[in-house]
């Protein structure tokens, strides 16, 4: 299993589950065409490594030598095509939800009046 990172919130753990699990359903999900819920997430995810592992021509070997004597370009490679689209769709929620949450203060924070009489030219 997977080991989990520290976070430096230890409350947002169960935020950044849940954050995970919907990039998942939308990604890997529609990708196998099947809901990503807490229950099937590690066996979804262990399935379609398989599947980019056949895909890139890796199967074979993984099944001679098994994961852990696999190189880590090989294993990345595989990786890559399986986290690299959860990782980077987690990362655009994650800007995207925080650009929102700022926009509102970068609104009250902006004299409007400054702004109105700088283009007024005054």
């Amino acid at each position: 299993m997977a080991k989990k990172q520290d976070l430096l919130e230890p409350k947002a753990r169960s935020a950044m589950d849940k954050l995970k699990l919907e990039v998942a359903d939308e990604t890997l999900g529609r990708d196998m065409k099947e809901p990503i819920t807490a229950r099937n997430y590690e066996s979804a995810l262990e399935q379609k490594k398989w599947e980019v592992a056949g895909d890139l021509d890796m199967k074979d070997k993984i099944e001679q030598v098994g994961w852990e004597n696999m190189t880590t370009q090989e294993v990345g490679k595989i990786g890559g095509h399986v986290g690299g689209k959860i990782g980077g769709n987690m990362v655009k929620e994650l800007i995207a939800k925080a650009e929102s949450q700022m926009a509102p203060v970068a609104d009250e924070a902006i004299d409007k009046e400054a702004v109105e009489k700088t283009l007024r030219g005054g």
